[in-house]
């Protein structure tokens, strides 16, 4: 394959990665790091910090609009940035001493879990009860906008998602992949904060956390310009297209998908780790 060719299919599934990292607040990152090293054979870690720099381009292509929107929760983003930051870069250390194996493996239960959550239903609204008091000393509450008029809501059990932002962070600078899905998880099920703020705030934290880890990789020699450049070219006008779909579109078809694709590519990586081809 030439090196047009592949950087042309690198950028087309890059791409792909962005439009549903955004819609979905997973991040482009959990589909470039087993597409670049199960269908492009590129090495794991090159693939880690190459998915990095297209997570950077993800929340950077998408944070920006859902943040004038009035959709993401920026004070509450940057409190839980402080667990995610902290997680990122004792992740990025460890990363040169695990294995590729193992690394792998950790991927695929990553993938599985990821496709498992985003088919969870989660409430437009959340039940209001008494809100978590730290929270409101923080002033991280907040409102979103819904149709034609805008919704308060209240954040609730703080300190757990503190702890879930932390494992998050470590995931992400561990496997590049931007850990969105947990992200999600500690706010949309342990905060309970609405689907689209927790979404949308998971995209901006992301960029925050990759670029965190990002450094290690680039220290340690693991950014290839020549593979980064497509993924990054690739996946920040998806994220574009995605963060502007996302407003007011109807997602559950595309989650199906979106599972069914990281499933399979959980299983690939599961079968190349064992028969030792990665």
């Amino acid at each position: 394959m030439s090196i047009l060719a592949f950087s042309l299919l690198v950028w087309l599934g890059s791409f792909s990665a962005g439009l549903v990292g955004a819609l979905t607040g997973l991040g482009g990152g959990i589909v470039i790091v087993p597409l670049l090293t199960s269908v492009f054979g590129v090495d794991i870690r090159y693939a880690v910090g190459a998915s990095l720099v297209s997570v950077i381009a993800t929340s950077l292509g998408s944070a920006s609009t859902y943040i004038k929107n009035g959709y993401a929760n920026l004070r509450l983003g940057m409190f839980l940035e402080v667990a995610t930051t902290t997680g990122a870069l004792i992740g990025a250390l460890l990363t040169v001493h695990v294995p590729v194996k193992i690394l792998c493996l950790i991927l695929a239960i990553v993938l599985i879990y990821s496709a498992y959550l985003s088919q969870r239903p989660r409430p437009e609204q959340t039940e209001m009860i008494a809100p978590d008091p730290l929270a409101e000393y923080l002033q991280l509450n907040g409102t979103y906008p819904s149709h034609d008029r805008v919704i308060p809501y209240q954040v609730y059990a703080l300190p757990a998602g503190f702890s879930i932002m932390l494992v998050a962070g470590m995931l992400s600078g561990l496997l590049g992949i931007g850990s969105g899905a947990f992200k999600v998880l500690a706010m949309d099920q342990a905060m309970g904060l609405p689907f689209k703020v927790s979404t949308t705030t998971s995209n901006f934290m992301i960029g925050v956390t990759a670029a965190a880890s990002s450094g290690v990789y680039l220290t340690h020699g693991y950014i290839d310009p020549g593979l980064s450049m497509p993924v990054m070219l690739g996946v920040l006008p998806g994220a574009f297209l995605g963060a502007r779909i996302l407003m007011g579109a109807k997602t559950q078809i595309l989650r199906i998908i979106f599972s069914f694709v990281l499933v399979l590519m959980a299983l690939k990586m599961v079968y190349n780790s064992l028969l030792g081809s990665v």
